[in-house]
């Protein structure tokens, strides 16, 4: 800026207020130094922001950038823009008029001078806020908005454009995840809940589908459709199609219906015959179910090639379903869903599907050569469905790693032993799971209050104090309360319990029995119940409100099973904070690890040889802990509801045996 147009306009100053005209300088400096397109640089060591400490250093900060985006206005206008250093209202009579002549730049800046003489003091404090708000902006570009607003929302979003990096952050969180080759697979069993359950196949049926639907696998649940289905599942089932297929030796049909259910992810056909599932529950006797489930295995496959669903895997469960390998082999073979693999899992081996050799022949209409000592044929006599399943699948799975070792014993095999030792090579041992969205402390409604595994040592008493209450039972939180939910069946060490529950019951312990099965059992808990009324409870029947309440109320929990191919009571107990007291067989063993003290390790306390006296040891030394070592018994509570129970890894050695054995994809 040259130093006559400096004097200049001290000159026209003069006849004003000198405090007053300053500020308006320095309002005009600001606004007139960015117009200078080519002498910028001229415009910071100005002498006017020495005199006026109110606006204080803002000129300073904002002239750059101001420069940078006033270019593009000053070219689109007039270029004598030598005349730049003029006071406010000029720049806005150029940006409203090009041709503007000399002289009127004069009375613009003579208005100027009137209008900033007529200003008072508050002029000052509206020049100080005007400055404060631009400093997100520019001062400059703040006040010239009124002559260019159209430049300056132009140069408003031009600025704005970097927001565009924002795209680049759903890229990386998007990465695609490998979950591995997909497998489609079809589970055929004689149970699956919600639907219908008797014991864990049903667990394991609805669990192990959706765990693998989430590993890219493509899955159908094929069950029969019985008549104690709740009705609002029967409601919304959509039928798929019908038709008649031969069983019998003497070629006699039966009516094959599909209906079919989606959720989770998992597709649910159910095969329709009033003849087979007419009953209220899905077992009945053996005459009657050798004829339902040899129907059943045959039309879930015949059910598959109709609906023209092919799938890889043709995972069957139990002796109800394992005619199934022997189909596909024989009858199928084919056929489209002949080419699938066959799965064949065992849930419990004590029940094989033995019967008369000559009916069982009759009602699957299986080829002669299947009915030797090597396949089906048992005692002479006998035909044993699971025999022959396990001799045609193409892998053998059980419920826990213990159990597979367990069933090719004399003591543990059933009879079968010896067949199981010489299919040995295709034996896999993969241990259950749980349903983790249904047994969740934290989110259970039928819980008096909810918990995890921060809260469980507080929240834990309150459901304590419930479960006393609803079932009789004196209310006291310091006693210990010992919970049994099982079959009542010798099988479930019932025996032993018998034996040892007057030992064990005394002033400072509380025992809740749920369950029903041998008559034996249930009137030997109901004489307890009435011996030691207000401190043990019999309630003789499967309430699924009442079990989720004992889980949850009691502070350990019995399973001293005689064998028990994986177990599921151990992993919700764990899962609800209560410490589980089982004997080390099967899943049990691979399950729960013995406490110890000297290290205060382990979740739960162990016995090994099926003897009462063992057992009555185990629960005392857990009453020990209990009432002793209170730290270190909350300490062995949070461990176990942290324990992993859910059906992630499992699921995942199931998937890898799927992909295992269709390596042509």
């Amino acid at each position: 800026m040259s130093k006559k147009t400096v004097q200049k306009s001290k000159k026209r100053t003069t006849r004003a207020n000198k405090k007053r005209t300053t500020g308006v300088k320095a309002n005009t400096v600001v606004k007139s130094a960015p117009v200078t397109s080519e002498k910028v640089t001229e415009v910071k060591p100005v002498e006017v922001p020495k005199k006026v400490d109110t606006v204080e250093s803002t000129p300073k900060t904002t002239v750059q950038p101001k420069e940078t985006s006033e270019k593009v206005v000053a070219a689109e206008s007039a270029p004598a823009v030598k005349t730049a250093p003029a006071k406010k209202a000029t720049t806005k009579k150029v940006t409203a008029a090009k041709s503007t002549t000399a002289t009127s730049k004069k009375a613009a800046t003579a208005k100027s001078e009137t209008t900033s003489t007529k200003k008072t003091a508050s002029t000052k404090k509206a020049t100080t806020k005007k400055t404060t708000t631009a400093k997100s902006t520019t001062a400059t570009s703040k006040k010239t908005t009124t002559a260019k607003p159209k430049s300056v929302k132009s140069e408003t979003s031009v600025e704005a454009k970097p927001a565009e990096v924002i795209q680049e952050v759903p890229v990386e969180k998007s990465q695609p995840i490998d979950l591995g080759p997909r497998r489609s697979v079809a589970f055929i069993g004689s149970e699956c809940y919600p639907f219908v359950k008797t014991g864990g196949l049903g667990d394991v049926m609805s669990a192990l589908p959706k765990s693998l639907a989430k590993l890219n696998m493509d899955v159908k649940v094929i069950i029969p459709r019985y008549k104690c289905i709740p009705q609002k599942f029967q409601e919304k089932m959509e039928y798929k199609g019908s038709f008649y297929m031969d069983l019998c030796a003497d070629g006699k049909q039966y009516y094959v219906g599909i209906m079919e259910y989606q959720e989770d992810g998992v597709v649910y056909d159910f095969i329709d015959n009033d003849e087979f599932f007419s009953w209220g529950n899905p077992y009945t006797n053996l005459i009657d179910d050798i004829p339902k489930f040899c129907y059943f295995s045959k039309a879930a496959l015949a059910a598959l090639n109709y609906l023209n669903w092919t799938p890889d895997i043709v995972h069957c469960h139990d002796w109800q379903a394992a005619l199934v390998p022997l189909y596909l082999r024989t009858s199928f073979k084919d056929t489209n869903v002949g080419r699938a693999g066959a799965v064949l899992t065992i849930h419990n081996l004590r029940f094989q599907g033995i019967y008369d050799r000559k009916t069982i022949q009759y009602w699957s209409d299986l080829p002669d050569y299947v009915f030797n000592k090597d396949c089906m044929t048992q005692n002479w006599l006998d035909a044993n469905m699971l025999k022959g399943g396990i001799t045609y699948c193409n892998k053998l799975t059980t419920v826990s790693n213990t159990y597979a070792g367990e069933i090719q014993t004399e003591e543990y095999g059933e009879g079968l032993e010896e067949h199981l030792r010489y299919h040995s090579s295709k034996i896999l041992g993969i241990v259950n799971g749980i349903d983790t969205d249904i047994w969740n402390p934290a989110t259970d409604k039928l819980l008096a209050s909810q918990y995890d595994s921060q809260s469980v040592i507080k929240n834990k008493k309150a459901n304590k104090k419930a479960l006393q209450e609803s079932l009789g039972l004196e209310v006291d939180d310091h006693k210990i309360v010992i919970g049994l939910i099982s079959r009542l069946t010798n099988q479930k060490g019932l025996d032993l319990v018998n034996d040892v529950i007057p030992s064990i019951m005394d002033e400072h312990t509380q025992v809740v029995v749920l369950g029903t099965g041998d008559a034996m059992y249930e009137d030997a808990f109901r004489y307890y119940e009435n011996k030691y009324k207000g401190n043990f409870c019999a309630y003789i029947a499967y309430n699924e409100n009442v079990a989720h309440n004992i889980y949850a109320g009691c502070d350990a929990l019995l399973v001293p099973s005689r064998f028990e191919p994986c177990g599921l009571t151990q992993l919700i107990s764990m899962r609800y904070g209560s410490i589980p007291i089982v004997r080390e067989t099967g899943g049990l063993k691979d399950t729960v690890q013995p406490y110890n003290l000297f290290d205060n390790t382990g979740n739960g306390f162990t016995f090994d040889r099926y003897e009462s006296g063992l057992l009555y040891d185990a629960i005392n030394r857990a009453k020990t802990l209990y009432f002793e070592n209170r730290k270190y018994w909350d300490e062995m509570v949070v461990r176990d509801m942290n324990k992993d129970v859910s059906w992630q890894q499992s699921a995942k050695q199931y998937k890898d045996m799927y992909v295992e054995l269709t390596p042509k994809y």
